[in-house]
């Protein structure tokens, strides 16, 4: 099917693309690496008066070091994150999750801000960023605020960005030193998540001093398995006391019913992908 027409607009700078988001009103969409707005924009599930592409924007790209926080830029490919020293020491669990991400092709156009702002609950991303404890950063005509990830996304495919504010870079506390594990569950046929979890851990002397665990496709957004967490810390990491905390793994979530399961399936898998993700971080 053929999108219905469009404006469209490159900007090369952010000023002058929250100023085109700004003059087109809330009929206007960003695009970025545009692997999910564009199948949305086929099959005419959306049909906005103006598209505001961020390719050209260069200050939302590349990757750095802010103190104890590492900076990805909105429009910073999936490709580039795999494969950057600087997330693979100070974030692990991005770079493995990323690694799973779909396929070649759509890791060389899509990007990281694409993915969290899309908000897909079924995507690889935003629970990790969640799981991570990331600020996003972003922009509009009234300036630039910062959202914790736990209150950026609000509902299935929605997030707490305003119709003319654009995400512009995602701050990541360093867990270097940290192990982390992706464990994902999915049909051959494609990369969706059925069920994922994300998975970090610091453990010290054998015991599991922090742990963080997000949770993919259990609910209109991206779940932090709390009830996991606090009963790791303190633990051995063991067989035995991973198996009992990932146990909680479901408590709080409500997954969807699907062709592909149903929620009492994914409560399941919830449990058993959290044991293997964390055995796995932990090296049991």
């Amino acid at each position: 099917m053929i999108p219905a027409a469009f404006d469209y607009v490159a900007p090369s700078t952010v000023d002058d693309a929250v100023r085109a988001l700004s003059e087109a009103g809330e009929d206007a969409k960003v695009i970025a690496g545009g692997q999910s707005l564009l199948p949305v924009l086929r099959m005419r599930l959306a049909a906005p008066s103006k598209l505001v592409d961020l390719r050209n924007v260069a200050q939302l790209r590349g990757i750095r070091e802010d103190g104890d926080h590492l900076v990805v830029g909105s429009m910073t490919t999936h490709y580039e994150v795999q494969r950057d020293p600087l997330v693979r020491e100070h974030a692990a669990l991005l770079a493995l999750a990323t690694d799973q991400v779909a396929d070649p092709q759509v890791r060389h156009r899509g990007t990281f801000g694409g993915s969290l702002a899309h908000a897909d609950p079924a995507a690889d991303l935003p629970a990790v960023a969640l799981a991570l404890d990331a600020e996003l950063v972003v922009r509009g005509m009234d300036g630039t605020r910062t959202i914790p990830a736990s209150e950026f996304f609000t509902d299935f495919f929605t997030t707490a960005l305003r119709p003319t504010e654009i995400l512009v870079e995602v701050r990541l506390p360093k867990t270097t030193g940290w192990s982390a594990h992706y464990e994902k569950f999915n049909r051959v046929a494609q990369a969706w998540s059925i069920v994922a979890v994300a998975a970090a851990l610091r453990v010290d002397g054998g015991t599991i001093a922090e742990a963080r665990v997000g949770l993919v496709n259990m609910g209109s957004v991206p779940i932090r398995a709390s009830a996991v967490e606090q009963a790791l810390v303190g633990q051995p990491a063991s067989a035995e006391s991973i198996r009992e905390a990932a146990a909680h793994a479901a408590e709080g979530t409500s997954p969807p019913t699907d062709s592909n399961a149903d929620a009492a399936y994914r409560q399941h898998l919830a449990q058993v992908l959290t044991s293997r993700a964390v055995a796995a971080a932990a090296g049991v």
